[in-house]
């Protein structure tokens, strides 16, 4: 290897890549990470033995950044700066083990040639981070292919977030994520990835990097957990998702029970427990709901339009696009969320397309575009968010795009897999990881409102009431134990 010498640390993103987390069905808010020892480190041209007994031993290529100087509590601004280099890496990973450590990864991927790096250099002064790319072949067939505009968070906030807690150090590298694509390999495979800018002048690379998969001969003994393999582990390495809610990293399951709680409360009162916890724009905003008595509880699946052009109608307004996709994927319970750019003038979805998300179980639909045949998609038993009606079709305004990607309606990112919740009040989009914590909360507070509101009704003043007091709350807690 050149310019890389064994690190102290080896810091791993668990999801990174947008095709990535439209694969497992997820998109994180923020970034999460795992360690692997050093002694995982392997150069090009090595082999990785997959552990005897085992059968999903995984691929990831991966970019790895290489830091450069001492960095601590530096700004996302700052954090390239930080970093000397970058090569390639493959973050290899043995599903079989993942029940054993409950996301820490410590057995999973920590294993001896489980990180190989290399074999070249590309220095960080030379290329634009955002201009990288990253390509993984197994026995000579491409697999894997991201670039790093494809990325959920840059570089430079990976490196600012690590160094809010941690000195990164000289030599020490943090794998950035894995692009779609990711599979099992067996023995005999060989895995070549390699990372470039082809872009910059010269379009430097790291070259390939190369691994040999062979088979390990010595079985498991029984002071450890042993390697098992379920359909969910065998689903996520091979690269198809599991069933929602099943993914072992992100146990995250929108249940019977948490709909029915969050069908409960108001998204008035939602609203202000995601402001305490500092999000403030998660309203979609300017729509109305074709059943304003009805709440609406879903995980969203997403729909983009581009403005109308005809020669792209041309291409990808036709037969099977991505509207009729969208609706023929959405499953019980979701809600299709529509990025419309606010434009009314063309109808977003009609009659046809509103009663097969209903024959799917779909909960609900949101656009912030016109909906054609208004009076029929209103007797629909789910509800229809819309900015009007209009009877053009969509030719006119838009061309439908992609599905299953970070979209904007009516003012508000919603990414897959969000929670969507609506009332006569409006909509509101939850990330999934503050969900429990919110409904929580949400009940709770309803229940201090009501016990103000039959004071208030009682004549008592609001002072001192809203919010209440000492005196107030323990009068409250006497009050809910007579409940």
């Amino acid at each position: 290897m050149s310019d890389i010498s064994i690190p102290g640390k080896i810091i791993a993103v668990h999801l990174n890549y947008r095709s990535r987390a439209a694969q497992r069905g997820r998109t994180p808010a923020t970034p999460s990470y795992f360690l692997k020892p050093s002694s995982s480190v392997a150069t090009t041209g090595g082999a990785i033995e997959r552990p005897a007994g085992t059968e999903l031993l995984a691929f990831e290529g991966e970019i790895a950044l290489i830091i450069g100087r001492p960095t601590r509590r530096v700004s996302p601004e700052e954090g390239w700066a930080a970093v000397s280099g970058v090569t390639a890496s493959n973050d290899f990973g043995v599903y079989d083990l993942r029940a054993a450590d409950k996301g820490s990864n410590v057995r999973s991927k920590g294993g001896d040639g489980f990180t190989p790096v290399g074999p070249d250099v590309i220095p960080a002064a030379s290329v634009d981070p955002d201009a990288l790319r990253v390509r993984t072949w197994v026995n000579g067939e491409l697999v894997q292919e991201g670039t790093t505009d494809d990325l959920l968070f840059s570089f430079g906030r990976l490196v600012a977030d690590l160094s809010q807690l941690m000195t990164l150090e000289p030599g020490d590298l943090i794998l950035t994520g894995t692009p779609a694509g990711s599979s099992v390999t067996v023995p005999g495979d060989v895995v070549e990835v390699e990372v470039d800018a082809p872009t910059a002048p010269g379009s430097p690379t790291s070259g390939r990097l190369v691994t040999r998969v062979v088979e390990g001969r010595i079985p498991f003994g029984d002071f450890g957990t042993k390697p098992a393999v379920d359909d969910v582990q065998r689903a996520e390495a091979f690269g198809t998702p599991p069933a929602p809610g099943a993914d072992a990293e992100s146990p995250f399951e929108l249940t019977d029970d948490l709909r029915a709680k969050l069908a409960s409360v108001s998204t008035a009162t939602l609203s202000s427990q995601l402001r305490k916890r500092g999000l403030n724009n998660v309203s979609i905003d300017g729509l109305q709901s074709t059943r304003p008595a009805a709440t609406l509880v879903g995980r969203a699946k997403t729909l983009r339009y581009i403005p109308g052009r005809e020669d792209l109608f041309e291409t990808h307004g036709g037969g099977y696009n991505a509207q009729k996709r969208a609706f023929d994927a959405l499953g019980p319970g979701e809600v299709l969320v529509i990025e419309a750019r606010g434009e009314r003038g063309s109808g977003t979805v009609g009659d046809v397309l509103a009663l097969r998300a209903q024959v799917n179980g779909a909960a609900g639909i949101v656009t912030d575009g016109g909906v054609r045949d208004l009076a029929i998609v209103a007797s629909l038993d789910i509800p229809t968010y819309h900015a009007g009606p209009h009877p053009a079709v969509l030719g006119r305004k838009h061309v439908p795009w992609d599905t299953d990607i970070t979209v904007a309606c009516g003012g508000a990112a919603v990414q897959p897999g969000d929670v969507i919740v609506g009332d006569a009040d409006g909509l509101l989009v939850i990330p999934p990881a503050l969900v429990e914590s919110v409904v929580a909360d949400a009940i709770e507070q309803e229940r201090e409102e009501e016990f103000i509101a039959r004071q208030v009704a009682a004549g008592e003043k609001i002072d001192g009431l809203f919010p209440m007091n000492a005196a107030w709350r323990e009068r409250y807690r006497a009050w809910l134990t007579q409940q």
